[in-house]
């Protein structure tokens, strides 16, 4: 699904990557061509080449010519540190940084922390129990 608020070449190039990620596109697997995505997506075949050539410039993808494009070896390792450290950029930083505005040291935080993601896990236990 398209976001109207985010190019659609950055949705594909993340689209890509979360396949990565997950396992569903393995290392050295065939990436869908420019033209598969721009049928699916309803888009440009340029557009969706632009966001698969971003992925080319980071060595997340690699062309064998005639053939497609493919994941590189190394890729999903590649992809989980820059999303890790995009994470502490755009998440912990900023966390961090309303704590301390808020007096609240490292310790207190740390418990926040568990006891929301206590809770998150306690609703999605109820939600899959109501779903069986």
């Amino acid at each position: 699904m398209i976001d109207e608020g985010k190019p659609i070449f950055l949705q594909i190039a993340e689209q890509i990557e979360n396949d990565i990620i997950a396992g569903t596109l393995a290392e050295e697997s065939q990436v869908p061509s420019t033209n598969e995505f721009a049928a699916f997506h309803r888009i440009n075949p340029a557009t969706a080449g632009k966001g698969v050539n971003l992925l080319v410039d980071e060595g997340v993808l690699y062309k064998k010519r005639g053939i497609g494009m493919f994941v590189a070896t190394g890729a999903r390792d590649t992809l989980i540190r820059k999303r890790r450290t995009q994470f502490v950029d755009d998440y912990v930083r900023p966390l961090l940084a309303e704590a301390e505005k808020l007096g609240i040291d490292a310790t207190t935080l740390s418990g926040l922390i568990t006891d929301a993601s206590a809770e998150a896990s306690d609703r999605k236990s109820a939600a899959t129990a109501v779903t069986n």
